[in-house]
């Protein structure tokens, strides 16, 4: 396919994203009020996704948690073996 088609394709794509965003942010507030008046305002159970990225989420503060309490330990150690506390 000839460059020029190429940068043209992967312009034309980009349009059509840009007009999706700008679709979806100016009809945002609408289907909010939309919703509202109709009472259907039900959040929506979340997806596959979004269940895995709040156990990675989890997971991450707890190995946190654990790297922090583990180097808290090793420090003290280090610092009772320099003080000659080593009777451990």
């Amino acid at each position: 396919m000839n460059k020029h088609f190429e940068d043209a394709l992967y312009y034309i794509g980009r349009a059509g994203e840009h007009a999706k965003e700008g679709v979806v942010e100016e009809l945002g507030p609408l289907e909010e009020r939309f919703r509202e008046l109709t009472g259907k305002e039900e959040e929506p159970e979340p997806s596959r996704l979004e269940k895995l990225q709040d156990e990675l989420k989890e997971l991450e503060a707890r190995a946190e948690g654990e790297t922090k309490t583990a180097i808290a330990d090793a420090r003290e150690r280090i610092r009772r073996y320099r003080s000659g506390d080593a009777a451990e």
